[in-house]
């Protein structure tokens, strides 16, 4: 299945194939879709199996470690975290911790966290800072990198030709998200992301801001964990609760360049592997008893004869997200209001698109090959005249469930999380160490693994 731009809305499916589509589905929405939604971006990824030593093996990780990480631009902060001069984010991850920095000009600035003394960690927790003073001995840096003070100077007067200023990440924002790369040179953050901010520019995300942020250490693999949300493939077998309003298999996926992917999957319609139902009340009574993230408990829509459920719940959507969003969203298209849209920004950063709250995930290594930082935030949309609070993240312990503070989107997750120890557990005891994958529906982990693999071999 090799689709390219100037294929046709509805491609032919090779045998076996969902006759409908997610692309079928769109040409009987109720309002236009943006073109890039419509377009195909995909490519044959092969066959080959994966080596499960990607995910076990010490090598690998130390490999990522010195070759990937310092290499991409990282996800580190949305700017209702830092809003004001002089705050400060603390980002760590791969054995490297950078004081991300909101400077006095509105600028965004990340350096090293690090003492140029004797190498303790300047700043242990995000906050507010005048100054970054080492708790240690009391050398102290501006915020802006430069050196302000050495105590007792008249003992260093060798380091009187030597810079002392703070090493410095590169760092930029977009749509409100801030990233940091620790290599200089490469892509800008623009070329990286392309062709993530035309594309987002439609869903307002410059106007988002944290609503809830939710983390827990998962003993998996950060790429296992981050695999789980790269296919639909999963559903009937790890959240069958919703099948009844969701087309798992008609999923549409799309490659862009070497760091963007997406997979579209549709609501409000029946999972193919239940068969044809033409009950639309049923489906859209599961969508709301097993999804609807902002729906009211014990919220009822009836879908009036001759409707489907997709379309009614499109309707209903738009006016509810335009009361949430303080925005007209009359222009808005069924799929934009309900379905998912997944992106993954490669390493490790996952925004949902749409119309709708927005869901954002990121994966660490935390702090080894073995266990993952999984973090759940979603994000709301300001009204004019409204601030957006300073979010926190919530640690939760492995004990804990995502469900006790996410709701419904909780529960899914928390059935992903009960895979995934096993997962890793089971890749460590394969015999055949090898790993098969789906050539369509999964094509977004070969895309991920490709370019993993341009990174080791730089």
């Amino acid at each position: 299945m090799n689709y390219d731009p100037r294929a046709p809305r509805v491609p032919e499916q090779p045998d076996g194939a969902p006759t409908t589509t997610w692309d079928s589905l769109a040409a009987a929405d109720s309002r236009p879709l943006p073109q890039f939604l419509l377009d195909h971006a995909q490519e044959d990824m092969g066959n080959a199996p994966l080596d499960v030593a990607r995910y076990t093996d010490e090598a690998f990780f130390r490999a990522e470690c010195e070759k990937m990480w310092p290499n991409v631009w990282q996800f580190v902060a949305r700017q209702e975290e830092m809003p004001e001069p002089g705050d400060y984010v603390l980002y760590e991850n791969a054995g490297r911790s950078f004081l991300v920095t909101r400077q006095a000009d509105g600028s965004v600035r990340a350096f090293h966290n690090v003492c140029l003394h004797r190498g303790r960690k300047l700043r242990t927790s995000s906050g507010y800072a005048d100054d970054f003073q080492c708790p240690y001995h009391g050398f102290t840096w501006k915020t802006d990198g430069t050196l302000k003070q050495i105590p007792c100077r008249w003992d260093f007067p060798h380091l009187d030709n030597v810079d002392l200023s703070l090493p410095e990440a590169q760092a930029g924002e977009w749509a409100g998200y801030i990233f940091i790369k620790e290599s200089e040179g490469g892509p800008t953050l623009a070329e990286y992301l392309a062709p993530l901010p035309e594309q987002f520019d439609r869903w307002s995300h410059d106007r988002a801001y944290t609503t809830a942020w939710v983390a827990k250490v998962i003993p998996a693999n950060w790429k296992a964990c981050a695999e789980a949300f790269m296919e639909a493939f999963h559903v009937s077998t790890t959240h069958p609760q919703i099948m009844g309003f969701t087309g798992d298999v008609n999923s549409k996926y799309n490659l862009y360049g070497d760091h963007v992917n997406i997979a579209i999957t549709p609501f409000g319609v029946l999972s193919p592997t239940l068969g044809v139902s033409d009950n639309e009340q049923e489906i859209i009574n599961n969508f709301l008893k097993y999804n609807g993230r902002v729906v009211t408990p014990g919220t009822t829509i009836d879908v009036p004869e001759g409707r489907t459920a997709r379309a009614t719940m499109g309707e209903f959507n738009r006016r509810r997200f335009a009361d949430l969003f303080g925005q007209d969203l009359d222009h808005a298209s069924d799929a934009e209001v309900q379905d998912a849209f997944t992106y993954n920004i490669f390493p490790n950063f996952s925004p949902w698109g749409g119309f709708q709250p927005t869901v954002v995930y990121r994966w660490r290594p935390w702090p080894d090959v073995r266990h993952t930082l999984m973090e759940v935030r979603l994000l709301g949309r300001l009204k004019p005249g409204e601030t957006a609070p300073v979010p926190t993240m919530k640690l939760i312990e492995p004990h804990e469930s995502f469900a006790d503070h996410l709701g419904q989107l909780g529960v899914v997750l928390e059935q992903d999380m009960d895979n995934l120890p096993h997962v890793q557990t089971g890749m460590e005891a394969s015999k055949t160490k090898a790993l098969h994958l789906a050539h369509y529906q999964e094509s977004r982990i070969r895309h991920f693994h490709r370019t993993l693999d341009k990174y080791l071999a730089g």
